[in-house]
This record gives structure tokens, C-alpha cells and sequence, in this order.
């Protein structure tokens, strides 16, 4: 039986949202890809679900995943919005001839298990389960003691995200965000 999550995942295409309905019992929706720039009523049926239900937002660790991610960000209310993020794997999805300009799978190529882990380490509400935990204190400054932000902390910063399964074209706020998640404060403290 698959684990049923309260909140709308939303993914960047149908391939998407096919392999995450094997995976998951959920409401997923589509963005269209760049689609959702000029749809104002998908936007707003977006926002209509987030105050009802909560939003989880999965696009791929690609460049346009993430100019979608920001986007999504930026229209719609914090407070509703998830970050799940599927970490950076080269390959090719098994109904392209060819691998994306970036050479890296996009959720449709991800297994159950790393689509599953994903929605855990983002917070997801699975439903007949335990509530996920609460965020750990990690602040910008704790970033900057700890030499993943500020001159000289991309090499450091790129080692951290890699080890963490987290994508290497994060922010510093989505890494940030990711660890508050991922992390507990001793876990922090190792890095």
C-alpha cells in the first residue's frame, strides 16, 4: 500500500507526476514547466491549495527546475510552501533518446525510494505516521562560522550539498532551509 500525503506535491511535468502517483498516494500537480509563468488560474488554484492542504514543491535539480522553483517561491505564500529536492544524478530517463542539456535525471528518473526520501527530508505529512520533526535552529551565522557561506566556501559549500544528497545549484537560503530540515543541531555541528 502506498503512504498517503496530506499535502499537494507540485512537479514541473506529467512524467512527474506519474512516478510520483507509483510512489505515493497524493494530490500532484503540474506546473507545465515554464507554463506556469502566464497562468494566472493555475497560480491561483496553487494558492487555493496551499491554504487548504499545504504545497510541497519537487522540480528537478536543473536549471529550469530551479527557475521554476524561484518563481513558485516568489507567488506563492512561504508559510504553505515545502521544499522537497531530489539530489544531482547523471543519467538519462528511460523514454528520452538523449540526456538533458545538464546530463542530470529529472524526478521522472529518480526510484520510489530516493522520490520517498525526498518528501520525508522536506517536511511531507505522510499520513497515519508520526509528525515530521520540527526544524532545528540553524541560522545564516552558524552558515558563516561553519565556512559554507561567505569568500572562499563554494568548494566547502558544493562537498556539503553532495554529501547531504542536496543539489549543487542551491541557494544559500534553499541550503539553509534544507539543513533546518535534514538536520539535527549535533548533526549540524559535525559537518
Amino acid at each position: 500500500m502506498k503512504p498517503r500525503i496530506k499535502e499537494v506535491i507540485v512537479v514541473e511535468g506529467r512524467y512527474d507526476k506519474n512516478a510520483l502517483l507509483q510512489v505515493v498516494d497524493a494530490t500532484v500537480v503540474t506546473t507545465e514547466g515554464f507554463g506556469v509563468f502566464n497562468d494566472r488560474e493555475k497560480l491561483a488554484l496553487l494558492r487555493r491549495l496551499g491554504e487548504k492542504q499545504g504545497l510541497i514543491l519537487l522540480t528537478d535539480p536543473d536549471g529550469a527546475g530551479f527557475v521554476i522553483r524561484n518563481f513558485l517561491k516568489s507567488a506563492l505564500p512561504p508559510g504553505q510552501l515545502k521544499q522537497a529536492y531530489v539530489p544531482d544524478v547523471m543519467g538519462k530517463e528511460k523514454r528520452k533518446k538523449t540526456c538533458g542539456r545538464e546530463g542530470k535525471l529529472g524526478v521522472e528518473g529518480m526510484t520510489p525510494e530516493v522520490l520517498l526520501s525526498a518528501l520525508r527530508r522536506g517536511g511531507a505529512t505522510f499520513l497515519g505516521e508520526a509528525e515530521p520533526r520540527q526544524q532545528t535552529e540553524i541560522t545564516r551565522a552558524d552558515l558563516l562560522d561553519k565556512g559554507l557561506i561567505g569568500p572562499g566556501s563554494t568548494e566547502k559549500r558544493a562537498q556539503v550539498l553532495r554529501r547531504l544528497g542536496l543539489p549543487e545549484r542551491m541557494t544559500t537560503g534553499a541550503m539553509l532551509q534544507a539543513m533546518q530540515l535534514l538536520l539535527t543541531r549535533e548533526e549540524f555541528d559535525a559537518l
